[in-house]
C-alpha cells in the first residue's frame, strides 16, 4: 500500500467515481497491491519473519510503500473440472 504521505492517483480516482455509481460513505481510497506466499509447512514466527524480509528485499518499496504480513488458514483444495473440449481426442 502507498504510504500516506505518497500519492496515490488511483486510489483519488476510485474515490471519485463512488458517489458517481451510488455508494456514499467511503472518505478515502487507497490502492495497493497483494501478494500471497504459501509456505510448506506451519506459518512459525520464524517463517513469518522470513517472509517479512522477503518483502522488504523483494516484493515490497519500503521508501513508498507500507506492508503487512500476516497467516490465513488455507482453503480446502478443490479438484479441477476439466473445462468442456479438454481431454478429447
Amino acid at each position: 500500500m502507498p504510504k500516506r504521505e505518497i500519492l496515490d492517483p488511483q486510489g483519488k480516482a476510485v474515490l471519485g467515481a463512488l458517489p458517481r455509481l451510488g455508494f456514499e460513505g467511503v472518505s478515502d481510497v487507497r490502492q495497493g497491491k497483494r501478494f500471497e506466499v504459501e509456505l510448506d509447512g506451519d506459518p512459525t514466527d520464524d517463517r513469518l519473519a522470513e517472509v517479512r524480509r522477503m518483502a522488504e528485499t523483494l516484493l515490497a518499496n519500503p521508501v513508498i510503500e507500507d506492508f503487512t504480513v500476516h497467516a490465513e488458514e488455507s482453503a480446502e483444495p478443490v479438484e479441477a473440472m476439466p473445462v468442456a473440449g479438454e481431454g478429447r481426442s
